[in-house]
């Protein structure tokens, strides 16, 4: 091939590749200016329900709607998939009275979907309906139908599910989000759906990581710092907690305050004599990058976790880095 037709070839697909980002883009625009009463209602619908989340759709509906589940279970909303198919085979049991069921189709005329909505109908289930056409059997059948701009697909035929697609996995992404800032979901709800992988290493708590009970490094304030010495070098993390008497954590004898203080007669003083006092912890409940942050900062190695002034933990940045925090 010629380099011009290379060219000329690499042109063209950039150009249909534009065009169709920009159809859908401007859906999405257009979407995001309809929105109205009922999208309102049906957050309150699935906000008042004191059950589940079924989703439900047919051929590309039904990835979307997939999708859409696991997003809304993966933020605090309990959602889950029910294929239409496998519904009228038995599935509609998974569907119970205080369920909410989002049932996606373009056309609002899927066939596949009449036996769910009419299960809903018959329980008196809550039903939202996710459909370009407002007058089809859908979305006249539903408590709440959600309206998708008549978008024309990216597909030139006009025939592949693209924009339309496109549109309902925005609109559900939308309802997820505004589900959760409702609840007041918080990152650390998030972690506790998202234990795996990047996301859950980025949110893992303090408490996860930190050494507990025997393996604290800890003394009180007139120990003798021979004993100190012997404590610090047992528990290996290159520093060792002073305790009041009221078992609250008023300093830290770390290797610096060691070299700072020796001499012939440190092993003769006791730890409140050579500890460093007012020193920074963290808290258990509290990300552990943001630990690994302040230890980054202040070029220190590990750090004690407090609940009420107490020590109940430490964390040392190799802990961090093999949990594969950043």
């Amino acid at each position: 091939m010629a380099q011009t037709d290379t060219i000329s070839s690499t042109n063209a697909d950039l150009e249909s590749a534009r065009r169709v980002l920009k159809t859908e883009a401007d859906a999405l625009e257009t979407l995001a200016d309809s929105l109205d009463g009922p999208f309102s209602a049906a957050l309150d619908l699935i906000d008042g329900a004191t059950g589940r989340v079924v989703v439900t759709g047919m051929g590309k509906s039904g990835h979307v709607g997939n999708k859409i589940a696991a997003t809304m279970a993966s933020t605090g909303q309990p959602a889950f998939f029910v294929h239409p198919g496998e519904a009228s085979h038995g599935d509609l049991g998974m569907i119970q009275s205080d369920d909410v069921v989002i049932a996606l189709s373009n056309s609002g005329e899927t066939a596949e979907l009449s036996d769910i909505v009419a299960f809903t109908r018959r329980h008196r289930i809550g039903l939202i309906g996710m459909t370009r056409r407002p007058d089809s059997t859908l979305a006249e059948a539903s408590d709440v139908a959600l309206v998708i701009p008549d978008s024309p697909e990216a597909c030139p035929m006009g025939l592949a599910p693209t924009t339309s697609t496109t549109v309902m996995l925005a609109l559900g992404d939308a309802l997820a989000v505004c589900l959760l800032e409702r609840k007041g979901f918080t990152a650390q709800d998030f972690h506790k759906y998202h234990p795996g992988g990047k996301l859950g290493q980025r949110l893992l708590k303090v408490g996860d990581l930190m050494h507990t009970d025997d393996q604290l490094p800890l003394i009180e304030a007139n120990t003798p710092m021979s004993d100190a010495l012997i404590e610090m070098s047992q528990k290996s993390f290159g520093v060792v907690g002073v305790i009041d008497d009221d078992g609250a954590l008023a300093g830290v004898i770390t290797d610096g305050d060691l070299r700072r203080h020796m001499s012939a007669d440190l092993v003769n003083q006791i730890a409140a004599d050579v500890m460093t006092k007012g020193c920074v912890s963290v808290q258990p409940s509290q990300i552990a990058s943001e630990a690994l942050a302040v230890m980054n900062e202040r070029k220190i190695t590990s750090l004690f976790c407090v609940e009420a002034g107490k020590p109940v933990g430490i964390v040392h940045i190799h802990d961090c880095l093999r949990a594969g925090v950043a």
